[in-house]
Parts: structure tokens; C-alpha cells; sequence
């Protein structure tokens, strides 16, 4: 028996788990109907609520490397994952509130500013969860049981992600409010109490939590070690190897190296903001596509918006088959046995979607 099986598995983890899924559950709750509000109540224009849509989702991963700098260098994860928590909630009151028409408020700027509170909160606590659940282990004798809880975060994600997407599209067409046809403001609601339940259970955790001290952030230093790199290059006339070496002296050359091999693999990056921004397409373009169709598939009727539940739905069926048959298969024949090969037949497929999409606009624009 291996020394990290005598240790209990931290029961401090389950209350985060919990936490994620409620959040995850409120954000793409909220995210799922977010277009067809904007568009349908709000009364944008089909390009200004993508562009809207598209800002909110930009800001949702551009917030995670302020959040990642509080929690390593000045809150730490706990009240960083906390505080953050608070503004989310409070972005998702104000987003609620602003489907309300009794209230008399502007519903407008209630739903922007609140869409810019969920930014930050969403994307304020996104480095800071999953890395607060690592700190919980001993390592290296919980390799194994650390391995298991990040299994079990990501299924809580796709979980909260899969639930939502299929239940806040109903309440959104089935439930009627403030005689209307439709009931945005539930549909803001629920994700907002599940956000609120999140806080009470990661609140609730606290005492079974393992703290780490403060130990600086590595995009911190490694942007002043950069900017030194840059400066001393300009002002300097001496011959080095490569531009980088410049700040060996102050930050040191294991810092430098590991920024030359992360400059290396960031060529291969390149490509993923042209899938993510594809990617996103499911919650602006294609959703207001699909208003355009009839939504029945055989006896069952799919909303226009209902359809992104089918995302997470892949992921949970296909991780397992892909895993255990299609990779396996693949690679007695040296095809998807790489990451780099995985992600180009990503791409390649990412990109037939859209053709498929294209063919299906065309058919939608001859009928009309």
C-alpha cells in the first residue's frame, strides 16, 4: 500500500465541489437565455446582442488573470473566491431584476452593468476553485486521490452546465410572468439563488479548509521579468543568446528558460481563439438561427436556445467512448495517439460545423 492511501481524503473538497457545480449551474443557466433576451426583451438587433454576447464573454476569461493575481499575491484563494462571489451574486440580482417591468427600473443599463458584475465574479474565481481544491491534498502521497477529484470537478462542471442549459429554457417559454408570454425574470432568478447557495456551502466549508500561504503570482513576475528583458535590450549593447537572458541577472535563468519554453509552446495557441470564437457561436448566431426553424425532432420539441444543452451533453457521453474505444482504436494506426493530432481534428471538425451551418442558412434565406 502506497503512503498516500494512509491518508483520509479530504472531506473539505465536497463542499467545493458543491460550490462549483451551483456556480456553474447559475453562469451557463444565466448564459443560455442571455441572447434571446437581449434580443427578444431588451430589443437589440440580432448583431448588436452577438456583440454584446461576445463582449460579456470576453470579459468572463479576460477577469481570471486579476483574479489569479488576488489570489496569490494579495487576498489568497479563500476570500478572493469569497469576495468575488458576492459581486457575481450581485450581477445576477441586478440581471433578474432588470426583467422585472413592475419594478419600473431601466432594464438596460441594470442588465449591462450586471452582465459586467458577472464577468468579473465568473471570471474572478475561475483560476482560483479548482487550484483552492488542489490545496486541499498532500502531495506527493494524494497523487492518486487528487487525480480522482479533478475527474469529479470537471463532471460537477458539465453536470451544472448540462442541467441548466435544459432547465432555464423552459422556464423561460413554459412559465408565464407579469403577462407576458415568456418568464426571463425566473430564468435570471434561479441562477442567481444557485449562486447564492454556492457562497453559503463554500462559507460553510471553511473550517475543514486547508489555507496555503501567500506565495506571490508567477504572471506578476513573470511580465515584470519580460519588461526588465525588453528595457535592458533596448538600453543595452551587450550580445546574448537570446533577448531573454537580458533579465537572467535580476530574475534568474530558471524563470527565463521556463518563459522561453512557454513563448515556444504559445506559437501553438495561435489557432484556439479562432476555435473558441467559433466555439461561442452556439449562444448568439446559431441560437438565433435556430429561432428561424421549428425546433421538433421526432415527437420532442427542442427551444432555439435549449439547443446548447447538447454540448454537455457530448462531452458526458463521449469522454468514457472516446477514452476507452475511438483513441485506442486510432492509435494502432498512429492517428489521435498526440494532443497536437487530437486538437487538429478538433479544428478540422469545428470548422465543418460551420460549413453545415452555412448550408442549413442558405436553405433557411430560400424558404423565407
Amino acid at each position: 500500500m502506497s503512503a498516500g492511501k494512509k491518508l483520509k481524503y479530504p472531506k473539505s473538497v465536497f463542499f467545493i465541489i458543491s460550490n462549483e457545480f451551483c456556480e456553474r449551474f447559475s453562469f451557463y443557466g444565466m448564459r443560455t437565455v442571455l441572447t434571446l433576451y437581449l434580443r427578444n426583451v431588451l430589443n437589440y438587433t440580432d448583431n448588436t446582442s452577438t456583440v454584446i454576447y461576445h463582449i460579456f464573454t470576453m470579459f468572463v476569461f479576460f477577469f481570471p488573470l486579476f483574479g489569479a493575481i488576488l489570489a496569490d499575491s494579495i487576498l489568497g484563494k479563500y476570500r478572493t473566491i469569497f469576495y468575488v462571489s458576492i459581486i457575481y451574486t450581485v450581477g445576477q440580482l441586478l440581471l433578474a431584476l432588470s426583467a422585472v417591468p413592475p419594478l419600473g427600473l431601466p432594464p438596460r443599463e441594470f442588465a449591462l452593468v450586471g452582465l459586467f458584475l458577472i464577468a468579473i465574479g465568473s471570471g474572478g474565481i475561475k483560476p482560483c476553485v479548482s487550484a483552492f481544491g488542489g490545496d486541499q491534498f498532500v502531495l506527493p502521497q494524494q497523487e492518486q486521490q487528487l487525480s480522482t477529484f479533478f475527474s469529479v470537478f470537471y463532471f460537477s462542471i458539465n453536470s451544472g452546465s448540462l442541467i441548466s442549459s435544459f432547465l432555464t429554457p423552459i422556464l423561460r417559454s413554459d412559465v408565464t410572468c407579469f403577462g407576458d408570454k415568456t418568464c426571463y425574470s425566473l430564468s435570471f432568478l434561479i441562477p442567481a439563488i444557485l449562486m447564492s447557495i454556492s457562497i453559503v456551502i463554500f462559507v460553510l466549508g471553511k473550517p475543514l479548509y486547508k489555507i496555503v500561504d501567500l506565495k506571490g503570482n508567477i504572471v506578476v513576475d513573470v511580465t515584470k521579468c519580460i519588461y526588465y528583458a525588453i528595457k535592458k535590450k533596448i538600453q543595452s549593447k551587450e550580445k546574448v543568446d537570446h533577448w531573454l537572458d537580458h533579465s537572467s541577472d535580476k530574475y534568474g535563468q530558471k524563470l527565463v528558460e521556463d518563459i522561453k519554453d512557454s513563448l515556444q509552446v504559445l506559437k501553438m495557441f495561435l489557432p484556439l481563439p479562432i476555435f473558441w470564437a467559433l466555439f461561442d457561436q452556439q449562444g448568439s448566431r446559431w441560437t438565433i438561427q435556430a429561432t428561424r426553424m421549428d425546433g421538433k425532432v421526432g415527437n420532442f420539441l427542442i427551444q432555439s436556445d435549449q439547443m446548447q444543452v447538447f454540448n454537455p451533453l457530448l462531452v458526458v457521453i463521449f469522454i468514457p467512448i472516446f477514452e476507452t474505444c475511438i483513441y485506442p482504436i486510432f492509435s494502432k494506426i498512429h492517428l489521435l495517439n498526440t494532443p497536437l493530432k487530437k486538437l487538429t481534428v478538433g479544428g478540422v471538425l469545428a470548422a465543418l460545423s460551420f460549413v453545415i451551418s452555412a448550408i442549413v442558412e442558405l436553405q433557411l434565406e430560400m424558404q423565407s
